[in-house]
């Protein structure tokens, strides 16, 4: 593919994966209007979003197998056509059970979409510097894209309606999916019988389902130590273990359990978990912040956090990468976890009354953008530098699968840490504005704690060579080899 054409291919990629991660942001700011236009309770009204996370984070490694033997065009292309068709029945959705159902559909959709994107960029960019700069774009669209997201629903739901945040990925859906399948080149997959684990697959998707329904569901409602929490966790326990047995015995499995025999693949999808859930509940309990305690409306919310993307988008594009190559991706990763955990530790201080946003939320974004744009272009060279071109759709969908598991797992810890915390001072008759920001504090502190948790393990777990400079750290070979065709 020419120098040209590959960049192109990396905008329709990004487009794909844009229009993925606004999804997951811009309907939180719509769920009041979407409560009130259909009848949701308060405690129904979670599976507007829990519905398309459960779908999207239990089918992303199933999703990048996939890719590797029928061709990651082929499942891109899908999983956009999937997407389209489920925003569409968002749109006209008229109840409460025919909206879930089509969030559901739109997450096997953005799971088929998104696991196979980064397995594609590194095999269209082989050139060391060249594959850190679009990881680096790539890395922007996926975390910026939340931020873009908050922004877009507020101005959709504010100024038309809630209808249109699904609306919206009509025509881009049709245009990226022509554009797709007219300038990315088709790939030829192993085949499905060349590698096809259905028995693997099956359990690692109902594991990872009832694992995130657990930490959304009865952990959220009824209390981690609620017996129908521990029954739930249990089973996806059981589950889990089955598929590590059945990938030690399988021919051909699902996911070659030699692929963690690489400290660089274990340690970077470790802080990925990590790092992730304290960036997820940032923006999550920030936004509860200025809506309860500055009174921000959704579209302010939305151009609150607008400096995030600025600076990350500014750094993942134009600078990580030459950091990266020059002093390895370990160094800039470390130093963007450390400047988002002394952002959350920043906002961990903002007032119940009389706080400002240049005083107390504009250093944050910035320090959170900035961070961000260091960290997260980093990690994801190394959570692929080890992957065989074979397994590049494994290793895709992994790190996108960790990123998931993480931010539902730190949504769930640090939302029912901070409402535990408010309801204890409100039964204590502290007033309401005292009580909130005291909850998001202690929330803030445990999510910085996440993240310093995650620079520990990049500094101890990971090497410090300039991985993408160097010949990727060797491993096994991970799939048998397998006639093409």
């Amino acid at each position: 593919m020419e120098d040209r054409s590959r960049w192109v291919a990396l905008g329709v990629l990004c487009t794909g994966m844009l229009m993925i991660v606004l999804d997951m942001t811009i309907v939180n700011v719509a769920l009041p209007s979407i409560q009130a236009d259909l009848g949701f309770s308060q405690s129904s009204l979670a599976w507007v979003v829990n519905a398309y996370l459960i779908a999207f984070a239990g089918l992303l490694l199933l999703a990048g197998r996939l890719g590797d033997l029928a061709g990651r065009r082929n499942v891109f292309v899908a999983g956009l056509g999937v997407f389209t068709v489920a925003s569409l029945l968002c749109g006209v959705a008229a109840n409460q059970e025919m909206l879930v159902a089509s969030r559901f559909l739109q997450g096997i959709g953005g799971a088929l979409t998104s696991a196979v994107i980064l397995g594609m960029i590194v095999t269209m960019f082989v050139n060391p510097r060249e594959q850190a700069k679009a990881i680096g774009v790539f890395a922007f669209v996926a975390s910026a894209g939340a931020v873009v997201g908050l922004l877009a629903g507020g101005i959709l739901t504010q100024f038309l309606n809630w209808h249109w945040i699904f609306f919206v990925n009509l025509p881009i859906g049709v245009v990226t999916v022509v554009a797709a399948r007219q300038l990315i080149e088709a790939d030829r997959g192993a085949g499905l019988r060349a590698g096809a684990d259905v028995a693997g697959a099956l359990l690692i998707t109902g594991a990872m389902m009832l694992g995130v329904f657990t930490i959304v569901g009865p952990a959220a409602t009824g209390g981690w130590l609620a017996a129908k929490t521990l029954g739930f966790g249990a089973g996806s326990l059981v589950l889990l273990g089955g598929f590590l047995i059945r990938q030690h015995t399988a021919r051909n499995p699902l996911m070659p359990l030699r692929i963690f025999a690489s400290r660089t693949v274990t340690g970077a999808n470790l802080v990925q978990v990590l790092g992730t859930a304290g960036m997820f509940g940032m923006f999550f309990l920030g936004s509860l912040y200025l809506r309860r305690i500055l009174g921000y409306n959704p579209l302010q919310i939305g151009l609150a956090f607008l400096p995030v993307a600025v600076v990350m988008g500014t750094l993942s594009v134009r600078y990580t990468d030459r950091l990266v190559m020059r002093f390895g991706a370990r160094t800039p990763m470390i130093a963007g976890l450390g400047l988002i955990a002394a952002g959350l530790a920043l906002f961990a201080s903002a007032p119940a009354s009389g706080g400002g946003y240049l005083s107390h939320v504009f250093p944050v974004a910035v320090l959170a953008g900035t961070g961000a744009g260091l960290c997260f272009p980093a990690l994801m060279a190394l959570a692929m530098s080890s992957a065989t071109p074979q397994d590049a759709g494994l290793a895709s969908g992994l790190v996108n699968a960790t990123a998931q598991i993480g931010g539902a797992l730190g949504l769930a810890v640090l939302a029912t840490v901070s409402a535990s915390r408010t309801s204890a001072l409100l039964a204590q008759h502290r007033p309401a504005a005292v009580a909130l920001t005291n909850g998001y504090h202690l929330a803030f502190w445990i999510a910085c704690g996440l993240v310093v948790a995650a620079a520990a393990v990049a500094a101890t777990v990971l090497r410090s060579q300039p991985v993408l400079a160097q010949s990727p750290e060797p491993v096994p070979e991970l799939v048998p080899a397998c006639p093409r065709g």
